[in-house]
């Protein structure tokens, strides 16, 4: 234990190191933005507080900016997904980290504020939490800090209804909104995740299963389709009717989530909205029905409806917990609820994590350089920036593609072209 960290066991440092560097090299993007501003020091000077989910592909995105000349404090976003190993190799490294897996939620803001003790120019976020930290108990900080960044969905939406009411302090990137973010992280990442933690937490058959998904967003989809792929049979709830369609037309059953609750073996939640599935659906799911979330927080499970019904409860396996119900039917909880990517496997894989870190520390240079001229607002990222991180991605991919000659560019421009 130190006043400079807090995790889990400083021990575990040797085996967090080596999946940081397993990471390191399966990020060729993030790598390479490295060796270019290792020289430059493009953030010397700042400080940076971060509260993303503490993995290996994170500490490849806390070294590059270190690397790149910043000090840097971080917290973990979730109470279950910080990896204790890496945690510790961030702290052997200088680091100055607040977090361990199965923190309570009192620990949980404890660590984000020692985090902002750091008087951070800079901060990067995933769901908000810091940002709305700072914005309600430590106000004395937003003056000092040039700007921010926001992960994902959830905190994106967040801060534009803060926006909106004008009470955002300072500006923030919507990391999460980037092409190479969103349809690549969001689609690829959690879908495969996803089902990489249903499958440690339960070790059951996928194919032949009726997987029902709530919410056909981008990571919906992703978990149908990888669902799909292994032989569910795949049924989406939504409230928006263009989603809706779109599950219709790729494949996928569509209905109710009050119809889907009789007939689905596994369900999981990608929604980013409270109640998705409540007390009604809990009493008409089949004996041995499997519920989890991929959504940022908890909410998405009515979690103490569950608790209601029960008549007992116990962990039957790492992450997954057995409610037995009243009437003695058994609903199998992953990971109480909280992100089932994340807090029973490992998150998205290194190579999808590449581009959206790339464009977090890109955001972060961006942000050091033009924050104080910006008005507080939520900001996308240009499309340079993110044509450059999927033309580095093909790159390190030794994919190569077509340019436009002069005469097709001028065509594309040319309104007086026709037949």
């Amino acid at each position: 234990m130190s006043d400079a960290y807090q995790v889990k066991d400083i021990n575990l440092a040797l085996q967090g190191t080596m999946k940081i560097e397993w990471a390191e090299a399966r990020m060729p993007v993030l790598m390479a933005l490295r060796k270019r501003y290792e020289k430059e020091q493009p953030l010397k000077g700042q400080r940076i507080a971060g509260c993303l989910h503490v993995t290996k592909e994170t500490a490849v995105l806390v070294r590059t900016l270190r690397a790149a000349g910043a000090e840097v404090a971080w917290s973990g976003c979730n109470p279950l997904s910080t990896q204790d190993e890496i945690a510790a190799a961030l702290a052997k490294d200088g680091i100055a980290i607040y977090a361990w897996h199965g923190m309570n939620t009192k620990e949980f803001y404890w660590a984000i504020e020692r985090t902002l003790d750091f008087k951070p120019t800079l901060t990067l976020d995933d769901g908000a939490d810091l940002i709305m930290t700072v914005h309600t108990k430590r106000q004395d900080l937003a003056k000092g800090v040039l700007g921010g960044t926001e992960e994902t969905t959830t905190g994106v939406h967040r801060l534009r209804a803060m926006a909106h009411d004008h009470k955002l302090l300072y500006p923030v990137l919507a990391i999460n909104d980037a092409v190479t973010k969103w349809d690549f992280d969001n689609v690829y990442g959690t879908g495969q995740s996803s089902l990489d933690g249903i499958l440690r937490a339960t070790s059951v058959l996928v194919a032949g299963k009726t997987f029902v998904v709530a919410g056909y967003g981008h990571c919906g989809r992703g978990c149908a389709m990888r669902a799909r792929g292994m032989g569910a049979n795949v049924v989406a709830t939504e409230v928006d009717p263009q989603a809706a369609l779109k599950a219709t037309l790729d494949g996928n059953r569509v209905m109710t989530m009050d119809q889907a609750a009789r007939s689905g073996d596994i369900f999981i939640t990608a929604t980013g909205m409270k109640d998705v599935i409540v007390g009604r659906h809990f009493d008409v799911m089949k004996d041995g029905a499997i519920v989890c979330n991929t959504g940022h927080y908890d909410c998405e499970i009515n979690i103490p409806d569950l608790e209601k019904r029960q008549k007992s409860v116990r962990t039957i396996r790492d992450n997954c917990e057995e409610y037995t119900l009243k009437d003695g039917r058994r609903i199998y909880l992953l990971a109480k609820g909280r992100l089932v990517n994340l807090a029973a496997a490992e998150g998205h894989p290194s190579e999808v994590m590449d581009m959206s870190f790339a464009n977090q520390f890109m955001g972060m240079m961006r942000m050091a350089k033009e924050g104080k001229d910006l008005k507080p607002a939520v900001y996308d990222i240009t499309k340079e920036q993110d044509e450059e991180v999927a033309r580095l991605k093909l790159e390190t991919m030794g994919i190569d593609i077509d340019a436009l000659t002069a005469e097709q560019k001028a065509y594309a421009s040319d309104y007086l072209a026709g037949t």
